[in-house]
């Protein structure tokens, strides 16, 4: 695919740090959400740590998943750029704002400027994570290989690996919820269990809900680059039942952990908006064919998912067994 003409970005020019910012896709933080979620679920597992040391750890965690995320989207940038699928898809006649958001089309920064930002991201992350291992009251080997595991692997969505590429893009995203949750609850309380690990795994199923409808949005571009997602392998009724499926997986995870005892018996009742807005969000997208609302509505039903993850924690932290 060829890149469409755009001007470029000269090197000896002053880049403005919002050009670095939109690289980073800083406003996207629904992944960020994990911290508030952890530092909910360890306030519910009773474990004595002090408020000081968890507050470091959530810190450091948090400033490690920023710089991992900001060295994805980079990458992911650069990726775009080189095979010009961004070009198509934010060309000279994309709105202002819309183009904005991706510096190297838009020719405020060059792809060696964006590469260097990548990789000091990916230190900046490194470091962090490494700080708050050395901070954590705890260190069970599962956590640490966790973390280490996100650091070596979570860049590489578009580059070198090109995870979201091989076939396996579905799979990263909710992984990559999973590995922001749990290494980081076992940091702070030194163990998992079952409730813990239902929480990772609905919350690595948010993003990666929403990311199914762009990638049915997007089956053209994505084919033309040769990304090989559910979407584009496999035809218009296997990516509707597969999107099913997953939605079907959350839900089962919400109800079954009750039914097994992993959860307290009110949980589902708690999360039934959460079930009932998912099926509404399958029908948006697969029956009325509105895909980009469907997504919207699945970035909303993540957030809202999480909020009620947290008042769930706090519940089971204030009142424990009384619930």
């Amino acid at each position: 695919m060829e890149h469409v003409a755009l001007p470029a970005a000269s090197e000896a020019a002053p880049i403005p740090w919002r050009a670095y910012a939109r690289l980073a896709k800083l406003d996207i933080w629904d992944y960020y959400l994990s911290v508030p979620l952890v530092a909910a679920m360890v306030s519910a597992s009773g474990a004595g740590v002090g408020a000081g040391t968890v507050l470091v750890v959530l810190v450091l965690f948090l400033a490690g998943e920023v710089a991992m995320s900001a060295a994805m989207c980079t990458f992911d940038d650069v990726t775009g750029y080189r095979d010009g699928s961004d070009a198509v898809n934010y060309g000279p006649d994309a709105p202002a704002r819309r183009l904005a958001r991706k510096p190297l089309v838009a020719g405020t920064l060059t792809e060696r400027q964006a590469i260097r930002f990548g990789w000091a991201a990916v230190a900046a992350c490194v470091l962090c994570w490494a700080a708050a291992v050395a901070a954590a009251p705890a260190r069970p080997w599962w956590a640490v290989a966790g973390t280490a595991a996100l650091a070596v692997f979570g860049f590489q969505y578009t580059w070198w690996l090109r995870i979201s590429y091989n076939g396996f893009q579905e799979f990263f995203l909710a992984a990559l919820g999973w590995f922001f949750v749990l290494p980081l609850y076992g940091l702070l309380t030194g163990r998992f269990d079952g409730f813990a690990v239902v929480q990772a795994l609905v919350f690595g199923l948010g993003p990666l809900l929403f990311g199914v409808y762009s990638n049915t949005n997007d089956i053209p571009g994505d084919r033309a680059v040769g990304r090989r997602t559910a979407a584009v392998l496999l035809p218009p009724r296997g990516n509707a039942a597969f999107v099913a499926g997953c939605s079907a997986l959350e839900a089962v995870l919400l109800v079954g952990s009750a039914a097994v005892g992993a959860a307290p018996w009110w949980f589902p009742l708690v999360m039934a908006p959460v079930i009932a807005l998912r099926a509404r969000q399958w029908v948006l997208g697969f029956v009325r064919g509105e895909i980009l609302l469907a997504r919207r509505l699945g970035i909303h039903l993540h957030r809202v998912c999480c909020a009620l993850l947290i008042g769930v924690d706090l519940g089971l932290a204030v009142f424990g067994g009384g619930l």
